[in-house]
């Protein structure tokens, strides 16, 4: 990396203003498996540690004014924009995506901060009327308290701020861990957090394994909640974790996103929707197109279109011009494609895109025509580069196989029949539901799942709900 800015870069964990600079956890490049350096492997103890430091800064934080904190917010957000190149070196170099998909997730996890920093300043109670002449009624909005919050590896910025800034705006303080895959853009944002003027204790970064850190964040009474990004199974574990202290939980989970191409759709937006969807940050994202359903009327021309595309990807390191999809993030996420794959071959699934000889650490970009239910990637999240495509008849078996899952985090689909719109949007059972789009995430909408995939929502005005607790106050004797 050649940043203009070094002093980003920080090989050391932020608890109380105090960056503490310890060996332990090797921080790879998944590009090259080269260690971009070593982090503090954080213990229980020091967890402990930024929970009090985050305990004593609420204090003072949760008295400010809604203005004081949305201007401190303004100023992390300019200051985030402002360094944009060295950010999205640091996130390429510890995540792999293309350097023009990381100056993009500078630009989108910096939109929460400038939005959250304007809702600091639209905080309002009410007054509720009282059934009884001599009393008032008032709801106030208070912030939940000191927050933990567990991030992971495919957005390390966006996924942060996402998170952050609306429980800053609310008058919360932060413990915050990162995936140990991808620390170091965490670290670069408390960094630029520090320099913005927002005070020593309100966002500590812990990193390290997630066992004896997630311990200590869970069974802490004084964290009063806790957000997770990640799988469905630590989710509920967490939760479990959490019970005995009747936490607050934002959990967004699992996806296993359903993408439904009708016969009357438009075909080229649909292809298009398709690889904007499937292939971002090469399918390593919850809210992808994890099973495309297409109808047979469509169907051939739809694969032969998709195919093409896909076979026009460039696949390499993400600091190169030009590329499209970079390196998976680990061995593991290569295993479990690879695994995928076998087991759609051997249930009769086709491929329809030329082969590639990677590197070990890529992922070959497929579709795969033929695809079934009884194959993993209809059940399971693949999370990688692989499209599967599912042929279905009528509207009816379409919804069938869009809703035959545990998860409900997103759903896409393309017609042009508006009544179908209507009816089939509001019967798919997702948080999330992309009509003639194959992009959904933004700083102005609810984001967030049903069932398996996880508890309340993030971004637009629910996200700063999600950080503030309701208190009545009744006033009698008036």
């Amino acid at each position: 990396m050649k940043l203009q800015d070094p002093d980003l870069f920080r090989d050391a964990a932020l608890i109380d203003g105090r960056w503490i600079a310890r060996t332990g956890l090797p921080v790879t490049d998944p590009a090259t498996g080269d260690t971009l350096g070593e982090l503090p492997d954080c213990t229980a103890d020091e967890t402990r540690e930024a929970i009090a430091a985050a305990e004593r800064a609420m204090v003072g934080w949760r008295a400010r004014t809604h203005a004081e904190r949305a201007d401190l917010l303004m100023e992390w957000y300019r200051l985030i924009l402002g360094n944009t190149e060295d950010l999205a070196q640091i996130l390429t170099a510890e995540q792999g995506k293309p350097l023009s998909e990381s100056r993009g997730e500078v630009a989108y996890g910096a939109s929460f901060v400038r939005w959250f920093a304007e809702e600091a300043r639209r905080i309002n109670g009410k007054i509720i009327p009282s059934p009884a002449r001599d009393k008032k009624i008032f709801a106030m909005k208070e912030p939940v308290g000191v927050c933990a919050i567990v991030t992971p590896w495919n957005f390390p910025i966006a996924m942060i701020t996402r998170k952050v800034a609306p429980g800053l705006a609310a008058g919360c303080t932060m413990v915050v861990k990162p995936s140990d895959f991808t620390p170091y853009s965490a670290l670069a944002l408390a960094r630029l957090a520090e320099r913005a003027g927002i005070p020593a204790g309100v966002i500590n970064v812990l990193t390290g394994r997630p066992e004896a850190i997630g311990a200590a964040l869970t069974e802490s009474p004084v964290v009063r909640k806790l957000s997770f990004t990640g799988s469905t199974r630590v989710g509920a574990l967490l939760a479990q974790q959490c019970a005995p202290t009747l936490k607050r939980l934002s959990l967004e989970l699992g996806g296993n996103a359903p993408f439904v191409v009708f016969d009357d759709a438009d075909l080229d937006a649909a292809i298009e929707g398709a690889m904007q969807s499937k292939f971002r940050n090469g399918g390593q994202t919850c809210v992808c197109a994890n099973r495309i359903l297409v109808q047979s009327g469509i169907h051939d021309a739809f694969v032969a279109g998709l195919a093409a595309r896909v076979d026009a990807l460039r696949v390499g390191p993400g600091t190169e011009d030009g590329v499209d999809i970079g390196p998976m993030i680990n061995a593991a996420a290569i295993d479990k494609i690879d695994a995928h794959l076998a087991d759609a071959f051997e249930l009769g699934a086709s491929r329809v895109t030329k082969p590639r000889d990677l590197p070990a650490q890529y992922a070959d970009p497929v579709v795969l025509a033929g695809a079934k239910a009884a194959m993993r990637l209809a059940s399971e999240e693949t999370f990688g580069p692989v499209a599967p495509i599912f042929r279905f008849d009528t509207e009816e078996e379409a919804l069938t196989l869009a809703n035959g899952t545990p998860f409900g985090l997103a759903a896409y689909f393309y017609t042009r029949d508006m009544a179908r719109a209507f009816r089939f949007g509001e019967a798919l059972e997702v948080g999330m539901v992309g009509l003639n789009t194959g992009v959904l995430s933004n700083e102005v909408s609810p984001f967030g799942g049903v069932k398996a995939s996880g508890l309340g929502r993030e971004g637009a005005q629910e996200g700063i709900e999600e950080y503030l607790e309701t208190k009545a106050l009744h006033f009698g004797g008036l």
